[in-house]
């Protein structure tokens, strides 16, 4: 490998940037190819590879020109933000930092956002709509809601509804996932991006206590992480 290829794999690892490591397998030089790159001097052949690799994870072989060249993923760490500093959000974390996620709760409530209860995760202790004007939000990004309590849970939404996060949850039984909706809704958020919303969060597998609640929630972000994308 290059000199310069390294420091470009180097330099979007610290940056956070999404980018293909693109290997000629005639021995031709490589190149480091992110979303941004793929402009006009990118075949369409090219940019479609690393827009799959980087979708799904998944190294692609690209027969083009003659040549093989093999188009590697070098994604960030998946993250997961969480609102709400509660029991099943412990239980989430962990789970969440097993499957490699990078994780950040958000909680405006002091008493609840407590460092020791949550042991390598970001913990920022304001209000969802001032936390999200920092915290990126991307197609590596999962958003669950765990307070019930729509002070806090309806402008988390407000704020990821139109971004382009993978999944978003929320906490709560069919019928407060339907006011939730009902009131979305009067403010003139479209049956599509209410539609993202997963709730009640998690699969149904009957869970009932924190951890196996959490457990269905991962389960369910897993699913909707590695659905086919259109």
């Amino acid at each position: 490998m290059r000199r310069e290829t390294l420091r470009a794999l180097q330099g979007a690892q610290e940056s956070g940037r999404a980018v293909a490591l693109v290997t000629p397998l005639d021995g031709g030089p490589q190149q480091v190819l992110g979303l941004a790159d793929l402009g006009q001097d990118v075949s369409t052949e090219l940019a479609q590879a690393v827009r799959s690799a980087l979708a799904t994870d998944r190294a692609v072989l690209l027969a083009e020109g003659g040549v093989e060249r093999l188009v590697c993923p070098r994604n960030p760490p998946l993250r997961l933000i969480v609102v709400g500093a509660v029991h099943i959000a412990e239980a989430l974390c962990g789970l969440a930092q097993t499957l490699g996620y990078a994780v950040t709760v958000i909680d405006p409530r002091a008493g609840f956002a407590r460092a020791g209860l949550f042991p390598g995760v970001t913990l920022l202790n304001v209000w969802p709509q001032e936390a999200f004007e920092t915290v990126a939000l991307d197609a590596r990004t999962a958003v669950v809601l765990l307070t019930h309590d729509p002070k806090i849970d309806d402008p988390a939404l407000r704020c990821v509804l139109s971004s382009d996060v993978f999944y978003i949850a929320a906490l709560g039984s069919t019928r407060t996932q339907a006011r939730r909706l009902e009131r979305l809704a009067a403010e003139g958020y479209t049956s599509p991006q209410l539609a993202r919303i997963h709730g009640p969060a998690g699969l149904a597998i009957g869970a009932r206590t924190p951890a196996e609640i959490a457990l269905s929630v991962l389960a369910q972000m897993t699913q909707r992480l590695r659905e086919p994308r259109s």
